[in-house]
């Protein structure tokens, strides 16, 4: 089986969408401009979408107050150092910079509205990025 979509139900769909265009490199597969706001992103290798959306309204998670280690959005980073910078300028929010005893360096952030995103540099590539 592939995974298709991975699926969250946020606040404000569009407005995570365009920030998650423009600075995390996704790109828009499809888009519902009208309630309930369902967006599809795709990552850079184009097989793999996240879902947002805000369906039902009254049951959003309060993903400030989660802790990031229950659930996360990972990225292939070939420097998280530099990506956590840049996306701190953009409204992010740090919460961890690891760098582990095997070389591997983790940044765990914060995007404007709460949910957990990081970014990972492995050692030894556990998956590769296409460009």
């Amino acid at each position: 089986m592939k995974i298709e979509h991975f699926a969250f139900n946020v606040d404000e769909p569009l407005k995570m969408c365009d920030w998650y265009v423009e600075h995390l490199g996704l790109t828009v597969v499809r888009m519902q401009e009208v309630a309930p706001f369902t967006v599809f992103l795709a990552d850079s290798s184009g097989s793999v979408m996240i879902e947002v959306y805000k369906n039902p309204p009254e049951e959003v998670p309060d993903y400030k107050s989660m802790n990031p280690l229950l659930l996360h959005l990972a990225f292939v980073s070939k420097a998280p150092g530099k990506d956590k910078e840049r996306l701190l300028k953009a409204g992010a929010t740090l919460v961890s910079d690891e760098k582990l005893e095997d070389g591997s360096h983790l940044v765990m952030l914060r995007d404007p509205w709460g949910f957990s995103i990081q970014f990972c540099k492995r050692a030894i590539d556990m998956i590769t990025e296409n460009e």
